[in-house]
């Protein structure tokens, strides 16, 4: 088997129709470009997003719920035991949001191997007085350290700093939103009423955008202490307690053992975003798919141009075959071909493929959502490139099979006579 004469008459063949030859190389590009460029945008679109919420989601959420009373009354009065109650106002059951032994909590969990941070917080719905309006909010007293640590609170702060809250006694940093109801500045003061009736005064120290309008319209943030000091509460008192994992994928066996080990309600990351991860990974598969369809397209094309080339050279093929060329020769001739093309067009596919990349990583992108984004999203994973780069070989290689399989089979004899 002479590879060099094979090589030397595949290249023949394509030069002889290199504008056919050259139009499916560009099929080929084009659809390797597409492939990297749309996959690493919509991966990085997907990252992005995670930032905006997956990164400010706990792994495990340990809190106390209200929840409706299991049994009534009647239940349990040994009187009506063995009778059916047909009762349904079902009440909530008498009981407090706040977590019990926060102390002893925290301690066991920074001890947990499988923890890698923990981030105490106080959730509390309260009024903002403005005028004769009362707006409605959430204050979430936190942890400056810990929240920032790991939850990255400091990248949403878009006016003012995180450790004012710590500093500066009786502080709060608004949500977007709801500075802009108020209109409020930082150093004025906003008038805050609980649930219980009580009214304090709050120094605004900044802004909080987290990129989630319906979420900046309600949420802000002030200390642990100031918020127990708004509610009346002790040191001790938490609402929640966050905690972040070494491997997320155990969020929902730890979430179950916390809380039958705390006696408290758990909440896994991945129940609270099933909906969130669910739009990612469509949203991915859908790149997918459609960079693939495009290969797939890119080698009907190949195939259509190497039967064509086939019709138009049988007689060239039957004087192969005829002067001691194998069908498996010219197998490798048009398989060869088709390699050629997917090769070439797979290499200038994956360089044009980053240079679209690097464009629509420059182009600006800003939103009122999203004030820190400067440029559109791109994920510069070589995964993509290697997958586009495999896929162009294997899409040419069966595009060129059934076409060389067919040249294979040519019988110099029925050519020759039919000439």
């Amino acid at each position: 088997m002479n590879y060099k004469l094979i090589f030397s008459i595949s290249f023949s063949l394509m030069k002889a129709r290199w504008r056919q030859t050259l139009v499916a190389a560009v099929g080929v590009t084009f659809s390797i470009t597409m492939f990297i460029a749309l996959l690493s945008f919509m991966t990085g679109l997907n990252g992005l997003l995670d930032g905006l919420i997956l990164n400010r989601t706990p792994h495990v959420r340990i809190y106390n719920d209200i929840k409706p009373s299991k049994y009534q009354p009647v239940n349990l009065s040994g009187e009506y035991k063995q009778s059916h109650n047909f009762i349904k106002s079902v009440k909530s059951a008498s009981g407090r949001q706040e977590i019990y032994n926060s102390a002893a909590i925290l301690d066991m969990l920074k001890k947990d191997n499988r923890v890698t941070g923990v981030a105490p917080k106080i959730i509390a719905p309260v009024f903002f007085n403005a005028g004769t309006i009362d707006i409605t909010g959430v204050i979430n007293g936190i942890d400056v350290q810990s929240e920032s640590t790991l939850f990255h609170f400091n990248d949403y702060i878009i006016t003012g700093k995180p450790i004012d809250l710590k500093n500066v006694p009786n502080s709060i940093i608004l949500g977007k939103g709801v500075a802009e109801k108020l209109l409020a500045d930082p150093g004025d003061v906003v008038q805050v009423t609980t649930s219980q009736g009580d009214i304090m005064p709050l120094k605004v120290v900044g802004y909080f955008q987290s990129g989630l309008q319906d979420f900046d319209k309600v949420q802000c943030y002030t200390s642990i202490n100031t918020a127990q000091k708004l509610l009346g509460k002790p040191n001790n008192y938490l609402t929640d307690i966050q905690v972040k994992l070494t491997d997320l994928n155990m969020a929902p066996a730890v979430a179950k053992e916390y809380g039958a080990l705390f006696q408290a309600d758990t909440e896994d990351i991945q129940t609270a975003n099933s909906q969130f991860e669910t739009g990612s990974f469509i949203r991915t598969l859908i790149s997918y798919s459609v960079g693939i369809t495009l290969l797939i397209v890119a080698g009907f094309g190949i195939y259509n141009i190497l039967n064509m080339m086939i019709y138009e050279k049988m007689d060239a093929i039957a004087i192969m075959k005829a002067t001691g060329f194998c069908g498996s020769d010219v197998n490798r001739i048009f398989i060869v071909i088709a390699l050629s093309i997917g090769l070439f067009g797979g290499v200038a596919g994956l360089f044009l493929g980053f240079g679209v990349s690097v464009i629509i990583d420059q182009i600006p992108f800003r939103t009122a959502a999203l004030p820190t984004i400067t440029t559109f999203p791109v994920n510069y994973n070589p995964a993509y490139y290697f997958i586009g780069a495999i896929f162009s070989l294997v899409t040419t290689y069966f595009a060129g099979y059934f076409p060389a399989r067919k040249a294979s089979k040519v019988d110099p004899v029925v050519i020759i006579r039919g000439k």
